[in-house]
């Protein structure tokens, strides 16, 4: 395999377990120098020596992506180790599980922190260590079509989106590119973890995706090989959203 992401400096958040796990990996693979971000610092080190292992560079960075100063601090520890940022993927991202007019604003307030003003924030402190960079945003499904009880996350994503398109057109393409993926069911603990899954009121049908799946699709929008994409969402659903 081509190394596409060859001494690319890659900041990675959501990157200690599931999809964003996944993409750090792979990347690494690739020759990127890669910066593993989330709170679990333990899973973060087994993350970093797998990417070592394999020949890669890498640096766990511990971030709650939901506190402001946990994203300055993430992002000035990056440029401290490399200089610069090449790569954006933005991936961690909560859930709620209650009815709109049951949720307490507060659960609203911390799932948009984590799941777009995060998204919002390091775009503002990346972009400017970046040329001829990629960002990618980890959207869902859930966007296009949802499912009662999860409006918050579904709205976040929805308006990730369209964040994303109008990012695109406020910084020229030869600086940075951003675009999103849009995932179905993935086999992550996020899936699994849901509670309406767990009881089994939402019953998860068709084909479920392995993290490794939606790394392929990361790496491509991040990588030279989509630098005529810009400002889009590429949905790696199996087929799930055609059926709803």
């Amino acid at each position: 395999m081509a190394e596409r992401f060859q001494d690319k400096v890659c900041v990675i958040t959501g990157a200690t377990s599931g999809i964003g796990r996944a993409a750090a990996e792979q990347m690494g693979r690739e020759g990127g120098k890669v910066a593993v971000l989330g709170r679990d610092a333990k899973a973060g080190r087994e993350v970093v020596s797998v990417i070592r292992a394999a020949g890669g560079e890498a640096r766990f960075v511990s971030c709650d992506v939901g506190r402001d100063a946990h994203l300055r601090r993430a992002v000035e520890r990056v440029l401290g180790y490399w200089g610069r940022v090449d790569v954006l993927v933005n991936d961690a991202a909560t859930m709620t599980f209650e009815p709109i007019l049951k949720l307490d604003p507060a659960e609203w307030d911390q799932l948009m922190n984590v799941n777009l003003r995060a998204l919002f924030r390091l775009c503002q402190l990346c972009l400017p260590h970046m040329k001829n960079g990629s960002i990618v945003a980890i959207s869902s499904v859930h966007a296009h079509q949802t499912t009662p009880n999860v409006v918050p996350y579904a709205a976040s994503k929805g308006a990730m989106e369209a964040f994303v398109r109008g990012l695109s057109q406020e910084i020229p393409h030869t600086h940075a590119r951003i675009n999103a993926v849009a995932p179905g069911a993935v086999d992550t603990p996020m899936l699994w973890e849901n509670p309406n899954v767990k009881s089994g009121k939402e019953e998860v049908t068709g084909q479920i995706g392995t993290p490794a799946e939606l790394a392929e699709a990361i790496c491509f929008l991040a990588s030279s090989d989509a630098n005529f994409i810009n400002g889009t969402s590429l949905v790696v659903d199996g087929g799930r959203l055609a059926t709803l």
